[in-house]
């Protein structure tokens, strides 16, 4: 007897592994955007810092503009100092609307993230349990779909037998007719 039920049954096991690294390569590409957000987010203090370190450093640069003038400029000590002033609490404000625009940046990024992670979460637990149902009818059908063929076997291995026996009688029938004839 032929075994029929071998191209089906690998046919579906190819199926059902390509269902599942479909499945995780979903996974994956969700699991990798978290990845980047994080990043994004733990590069954000970098960014601060390197954008605080600048402004300060104009701060700095600035004040030696100041003290260049002051040391050059006769006379110009109190104009000066008035506006290093001005300048110092300009610089402090931006500075302080500074730090305060990226804490804002980082909460919401923060807040986005999570919404993203619960979002593609409840996304991924619905992909599961369709994945499983998808699995399990996928089962059933290649259960079916042997059943058939081992019955198309049986039923063709009847046939088989059937087409050799009345070869057989033909053949037989061929005999006695020539044995008849030469007789």
């Amino acid at each position: 007897m032929v075994d029929y039920t071998t191209p089906v049954t690998t046919a579906f096991e190819m199926q059902r592994a390509s269902i599942e690294q479909s499945q995780k390569a979903l996974e994956q590409s969700f699991e990798f955007q978290k990845n980047v957000n994080e990043a994004v987010i733990d590069s954000l203090d970098t960014q601060e810092s390197a954008q605080r370190r600048g402004v300060e450093l104009s701060k700095t640069a600035f004040h030696s503009y100041l003290d260049a003038i002051e040391a050059t400029v006769p006379g110009v000590a109190g104009s000066v100092d008035e506006v290093r002033q001005a300048v110092d609490e300009q610089y402090d404000f931006l500075l302080e609307n500074h730090a305060e625009v990226f804490d804002n940046v980082e909460n919401e990024m923060v807040e986005g993230a999570d919404a993203y992670d619960d979002m593609t979460q409840e996304y991924l637990d619905a992909v599961t349990e369709q994945v499983e149902m998808l699995v399990d009818a996928h089962e059933e059908l290649e259960s079916q779909s042997i059943e058939a063929a081992e019955q198309f076997g049986d039923q063709l291995d009847e046939v088989q037998e059937q087409v050799e026996e009345m070869q057989a009688q033909v053949e037989e029938v061929q005999a006695k007719a020539a044995d008849a004839v030469e007789a």
